[in-house]
């Protein structure tokens, strides 16, 4: 497939030149190649991740977490190495951040509210203008939920069980979302299921009564690409292949 094409298809597809996020999103590395038969999945842009697209000889790096968060003075030092990993393979670097957390069929809270069996869902957790977040209804219990989170996710997660044994309502944020307890609450959840913990808001869950779900942020951001990836192979007869470097975090 031509390489502007299937650029061209992503931007539309992921909306990202209407989803504001930290940096740069899309393609942020160009190589040479114009022709994408092979496109390598990760979660993370790291030395381990291109050098296992490489070895794969893909075409396209399709990740998650690209490279470019900020305004970018030079190309050096472990930015600089990121680079040259992938101009010297040439393989083109493309990142979906916010677009693919909030993308309503292949993103990563979607795929988590269809894997939890989230009914009447609704988007919440708004960040930097994109509502990133799924929250609905359940009727599970919160043992059972976790078990299928860490057989699912491959994961072992972390559980305040603040709140009630039998989950009605859960609110699903991947990545970071610690800090959304209050809001969680305020939107009817008694469950908040997320990546990463953090001591600075562990009482709060106390305070609000609310059990929380640390998913870890590596394990809940897995789903999105692997869910695009699938897409991209259905839709054009692409090769894909997600490389799995998980940082138990």
């Amino acid at each position: 497939m031509n390489k502007k094409d299937l650029v061209a298809y992503l931007d539309q597809y992921l909306q990202i030149a209407t989803i504001a996020d930290y940096g740069p999103q899309g393609l942020q590395v160009e190589a040479a190649n114009d022709d994408i038969q092979r496109i390598a999945l990760a979660v993370d842009t790291a030395p381990a991740t291109i050098n296992a697209a490489s070895s794969w000889q893909a075409d396209l790096l399709l990740v998650h977490h690209g490279i470019l968060w900020r305004n970018v003075e030079r190309i050096a030092g472990p930015l600089g190495e990121r680079v040259r990993l992938l101009l010297s393979s040439n393989i083109h670097l493309y990142a979906a951040h916010l677009a693919l957390d909030a993308h309503p069929e292949v993103g990563n809270n979607a795929i988590l509210a269809e894997l939890f069996g989230v009914k009447e869902r609704e988007w919440w957790c708004d960040v930097m203008g994109t509502a990133i977040g799924v929250i609905g209804q359940v009727n599970t219990p919160l043992d059972k939920l976790v078990h299928l989170t860490n057989t699912s996710l491959q994961t072992d997660a972390y559980v305040l069980n603040h709140g009630p044994e039998l989950v009605h309502r859960l609110a699903i944020v991947s990545g970071f979302a610690a800090d959304k307890v209050a809001e969680a609450k305020a939107l009817g959840a008694d469950t908040l299921l997320t990546g990463e913990t953090s001591h600075a808001n562990y009482w709060s869950a106390a305070d609000h009564n609310l059990n929380v779900i640390f998913a870890g942020h590596y394990a809940t951001e897995t789903v999105g690409v692997k869910a695009l990836g699938q897409h991209l192979k259905e839709e054009f007869g692409l090769s894909i292949q997600f490389f799995d470097f998980p940082t138990a975090m």
